[in-house]
């Protein structure tokens, strides 16, 4: 089963794909601002260096936080609308042991259909300037 993980809760974000429980390939880079545009050219780079397409994923982890509110949003947006259009499930993690912890629960069938972010506290919302 090939396993798409993403973690986009710093400027350094990071893909893998796994097979089962076997790291098949990580990326990273500093997305920084520019996550939107990069992160679906990366998947696409890592799934081609592996001779392999969107279709050929089976399930996705997605990192859930605590981290950086855009970054969380980009990237559960991106795991979130990939699990929705493959018809795929997708687990959200958190912790040191987020991708194992992730794998795990795919295996034991723990998906809920979305993955939610984690923001690590209360979301502080600055009014508007005048």
């Amino acid at each position: 089963m090939l396993v798409l993980t993403l973690k986009t809760d710093q400027p350094e974000a990071q893909l893998c794909l796994y097979r089962s429980d076997e790291l098949i390939v990580e990326e990273k880079w500093v997305a920084h601002r520019q996550l939107a545009e990069t992160i679906h050219k990366k998947i696409s780079l890592i799934l081609q260096a592996q001779g392999k397409d969107l279709n050929d994923i089976k399930g996705i982890i997605c990192y859930e936080g605590p981290g950086s509110f855009t970054g969380l949003r980009i990237g559960l947006s991106v795991g979130n609308a990939l699990a929705y259009g493959l018809h795929v499930p997708i687990v959200g993690a958190g912790g040191e042991d987020w991708e194992a912890t992730g794998l795990e629960r795919l295996k034991d069938g723990q998906h809920k259909g979305i993955a939610l972010p984690e923001y690590g506290g209360e979301v502080h919302i600055t009014p508007p300037k005048k």
